[in-house]
């Protein structure tokens, strides 16, 4: 069969992603935004957010966001604050990881959080962790085959 090389349903959005390397500009806070960090990911385009003035606040992504700009656990984002409801917000840019540590550099988030330093080629679901295994201890607690009793099927 042939390859499909159209642009039809979801492959217009997988287009040529070359923005990546293009620096943009540092947007700063103003009035009625903060800054905050995504803890997880709710689903449905909502998302739990740590926002940097003490609070834990609903996050919305919205419709200019959505499908355009992965947002993942651990991001450092741009808030913008509901007059009405104090515990949600909207979710207006995402930084990338060289904005988040020039936002630091310049004081403008906290220097205890943990940035998210991780590129964004992956999934964000990459956990690494570090195994150190014995096998010689792990042989050693391990019976012999011939030295467990046989079992007698009339004895149970």
């Amino acid at each position: 069969m042939p390859k499909n090389k159209g642009k039809g349903g979801k492959n217009r959005r997988r287009g040529k992603s070359d923005n990546d390397s293009i620096k943009r500009e540092i947007v700063f806070k103003e009035d009625g935004q903060e800054y905050g960090q995504v803890l997880r990911m709710l689903g449905n385009g909502r998302c739990e957010i740590h926002c940097f003035d003490g609070q834990k606040r609903l996050g919305h992504i919205r419709g200019k966001m959505r499908k355009k700009v992965w947002v993942n656990a651990g991001d450092i984002v741009l808030v913008g604050l509901r007059d009405f409801q104090d515990d949600k917000c909207d979710i207006i840019l995402k930084y990338s990881a060289d904005e988040s540590r020039a936002l630091q550099r310049k004081g403008e988030l906290p220097d205890n959080i943990v940035l998210n330093e991780a590129t964004d080629t992956g999934d964000g679901a990459e956990v690494e962790f570090e195994v150190d295994f014995d096998e010689e201890e792990e042989v050693a607690k391990q019976p012999a085959r011939g030295a467990m009793p046989e079992l007698d099927i009339d004895d149970i």
